[in-house]
C-alpha cells in the first residue's frame, strides 16, 4: 500500500516535470496559474541540474538528468525497502 502511494507520487513528479518542460512551447503558458504552480515545485529540483549542465546550441539537457534520477531515487528506494523487508 505504502509502496504505491510513493510510487504514484514518483510518478505524478515526472509527470509535473515533464508538462512543465512542454510548456515552454507555449508563448505565456508560464504565466498561467498551472505554469506558475509547476514552476514553484519542479523549478527548484531543476535549477539543481541547470548548475551543472549548461545549455548546448540553446537546448536544456538538464531535465531529461533530472527525469533520469528521479527514476534512478524510486528505484534505489524501492531496493532500499526491500532490502529491509518492507516492501
Amino acid at each position: 500500500m505504502l509502496i504505491n502511494i510513493i510510487s504514484r507520487l514518483f510518478q505524478l513528479y515526472q509527470l509535473a516535470i515533464v508538462v512543465f518542460i512542454l510548456m515552454s512551447w507555449f508563448p505565456g503558458a508560464y504565466n498561467t496559474g498551472i505554469g506558475r504552480f509547476l514552476g514553484r515545485i519542479c523549478e527548484p529540483f531543476l535549477s539543481i541540474f541547470r548548475r551543472f549542465i549548461p545549455a548546448i546550441a540553446g537546448l536544456d539537457f538538464s531535465p531529461i538528468i533530472a527525469l533520469l534520477v528521479l527514476q534512478l531515487a524510486e528505484t534505489g528506494l524501492f531496493y532500499l525497502l526491500q532490502m529491509l523487508g518492507l516492501y
